[in-house]
């Protein structure tokens, strides 16, 4: 079987349903068609828009020429590779317009063997779709907490010190006021504690392990604590192979997800989590800064039936001090970025309305094993 080069693979369409020209005019998002050669076959008005061209000058065109990556070095795995790739925050010169970063879609077209659509979402567009190509958020907070780690930390030991000399200098009179203060101290030492873990961009050791006696310490940490009145329920693939992380930072990151979870079902009636694996084939992202792509197989998703996440922190949920708890401190979840960041993963936020359910997922490396 062989396809037309020089047209639009057919796509059926329901009776007096739109014909495919006004889907595209319709897609909220600059998208092109492209062929097996790399030829850009069709362009909708977003595209046009995007790339301040017309789209005469689009069709027809190189979509490596029309779309040239600042990172010439993943040229090669994006634009000839056969599989779905997602690009976050890459630098482009798209068109005539000047260098801007975007998040390239990049979706094979089944049973047409070459053909692509490529989506092209603008800076503005790739925050709310929940990825970060950087660690911005938490490396955002790592000079401020340092400067308040110092500022803060050290004079606290002198203030619990004094609260209590002054208990026992009273004969134990104001014992419930220097308590007080003796708790507060310890609390707000327990925070910087937390901001301290943004401070450090050391690279973190990762080999290749097993990540089910990892997910189970942290399920069984949370089940024997935080999340004790709540169904936790396990989902594993048996079949899935090693994944390249830090022991420590996986169990870190999954009693964090663990804790957000059980918070969020505190009004819920029949409260439940659910902790699933799964290997996703095709799954690659490009990393930028001459690194290539990386193949993120290895999933780790945590589903809760809570009500979801505010929708006005949705944009930053994953940056520190953003929280939609009044007694929240919005360093949770940034710790969670980070640490699978470090990683060479990401995570990504979810929402299924009609399941009425969470979903934060990871993904990671494979290992060898």
């Amino acid at each position: 079987m062989t396809t037309d080069m020089t047209t639009i693979p057919p796509l059926r369409s329901e009776q007096d349903g739109p014909a495919l020209s006004e889907l595209m005019t319709a897609l909220p998002v600059a998208t092109l068609v492209v062929r097996p050669d790399n030829s850009i076959a069709d362009a909708n008005v977003r595209a046009e828009t995007l790339l301040n061209m017309a789209r005469s000058a689009i069709v027809g065109s190189d979509v490596s020429r029309t779309i040239r990556m600042a990172d010439m070095g993943a040229r090669f795995d994006i634009w000839h590779s056969n599989k779905p790739i997602s690009a976050y925050d890459v630098r482009v010169h798209a068109g005539r317009t000047a260098e801007m970063e975007v998040d390239l879609m990049i979706a094979p077209i089944v049973d047409h063997d070459g053909w692509r659509v490529v989506s092209i979402h603008s800076q503005s567009h790739a925050r709310k779709i929940g990825h970060r190509g950087t660690a911005g958020g938490a490396r955002s907070a790592m000079g401020a907490a340092a400067i308040l780690a110092h500022e803060i930390k050290n004079p606290l030991s002198g203030i619990r010190g004094a609260a209590q000399l002054l208990e026992s200098g009273n004969g134990g009179r104001d014992a419930a006021l220097t308590q007080l203060i003796c708790n507060e101290v310890d609390r707000i030492a327990a925070l910087i504690d937390r901001m301290q873990d943004f401070t450090t961009d050391r690279t973190l050791e990762c080999r290749s392990g097993n990540i089910y006696p990892l997910i189970d310490r942290a399920a069984n940490i949370a089940a024997a604590g935080f999340a004790k009145n709540i169904r936790i329920i396990k989902r594993y693939d048996p079949s899935l192979p090693f994944a390249v992380i830090n022991d420590d930072a996986l169990v870190q990151v999954m009693i964090n997800l663990l804790k957000n979870a059980a918070e969020a079902l505190e009004h819920t009636a029949k409260p439940k989590i659910r902790v699933e694996t799964a290997f996703r084939h095709g799954v690659s992202v490009v990393v930028g800064k001459g690194k290539g792509s990386a193949v993120l197989p290895i999933e780790i998703v945590v589903v809760d039936n809570g009500p979801g996440v505010p929708e006005h922190i949705l944009d930053h949920l994953f940056n520190p001090f953003i929280t939609g708890r009044r007694d929240g401190t919005g360093l949770g979840l940034a710790l969670v970025d980070k640490l699978v960041r470090d990683m060479n993963g990401f995570v990504q936020y979810s929402r299924d309305r009609e399941a009425g359910e969470s979903t934060f997922r990871i993904l990671l490396p494979m290992g060898m094993g």
